[in-house]
């Protein structure tokens, strides 16, 4: 943990011997909240992320979180600012200090346009597709997989570009199942970690003798899509009315036909909402097909997100 922690003044906090101004709450969640704070030595504004540690396990499923964020410099992917455990009596505070993103996530801006009657264009999904997998190619040379991508947990950046946030639910990306009691942990962490309508099928019922790869990141990637394209996750609807995920992911996705979108961005989707894993594609093959749609960067207007 290493960092020294107090609460000082009323409101404010020390974290790396830097001194924060607690601003407002931001949300909050689970076993977690999350507040806005401002630097008092640089005026720059943070999200203050507390973790409710109970026992040992919390504490070093936090401490594990901190670590993942440390893997990466990537401007797809939020950086950690600072990490410290505070004691509360019997019980800890895990802090993780993190850039603060004024726009929100992508999850707002989808509802924000949903508000209005509007969808996000072809070229802003494109463009936002191309970032998120370029965060998950970097997430995945590295021998891991995020496991719980979805749009609340992609923040916009102040020009547009997406940034994966959340990474406590990421562990190996290749798992060797051998045997049912390997295969019910593993489907039981799912069920606790993997969000249920973006996760994908080979994670509800988990084989024996299996291996589980990243490409659980792809189909939730194409969840991800999916809600760009038409303002909900394709399995939003049947977790909220009460209907069996597990059983609709099992089937072929029907995608439905609008004249926003082209037969490219609808293949692109189909490929990554494959119900086998090993005939969906990997996120190599996915960003070099992005690439390849991307309009030239010069001479050409751009559309903001």
């Amino acid at each position: 943990m290493g960092h020294a922690l107090c609460v000082c003044s009323r409101g404010t906090v020390l974290i790396d011997n830097k001194r924060y101004l607690f601003i407002q709450k931001l949300g909050e969640g689970g076993f977690s909240y999350v507040d806005l704070v401002e630097g008092l030595h640089d005026g720059h504004f943070y999200a203050l992320k507390r973790i409710l540690c109970h026992e040992q396990q919390d504490r070093e499923e936090a401490q594990r979180e901190a670590d993942m964020h440390r893997l990466f410099h990537h401007p797809n992917i939020l950086r950690l600012v600072a990490y410290c455990l505070r004691e509360r009596g019997t019980k800890h505070e895990a802090w993780l200090l993190l850039p603060f993103f004024k726009r929100g996530t992508l999850w707002n801006e989808i509802e924000r346009l949903k508000d209005k009657g509007n969808f996000l264009t072809e070229d802003q999904i494109l463009q936002l597709l191309l970032g998120i997998c370029r965060g998950l190619e970097a997430i995945h040379a590295r021998g891991y997989a995020h496991r719980d991508l979805k749009p609340t947990n992609i923040l916009l950046g102040d020009e547009g570009q997406p940034v994966l946030m959340d990474l406590g639910s990421m562990n190996q990306a290749c798992i060797h199942v051998e045997g049912s009691r390997q295969a019910l942990a593993l489907q039981d962490w799912a069920a606790q970690r993997c969000t249920i309508s973006y996760r994908a099928p080979e994670l509800f019922s988990v084989q024996s003798h299996c291996v589980i790869d990243e490409r659980t990141d792809v189909w939730s990637l194409g969840c991800v899509l999916y809600a760009m394209m038409f303002g909900e996750g394709p399995y939003d609807m049947v977790f909220q009315k009460g209907d069996s995920v597990a059983l609709a992911v099992q089937n072929q996705l029907s995608i439905p036909q609008s004249p926003r979108h082209s037969s490219t961005l609808r293949q692109l989707l189909a490929s990554m909402m494959t119900v086998d894993p090993q005939e969906r594609p990997p996120i190599s093959l996915l960003l070099s097909q992005l690439e390849a749609l991307q309009p030239p960067a010069s001479g050409q207007h751009t559309t903001q997100i």
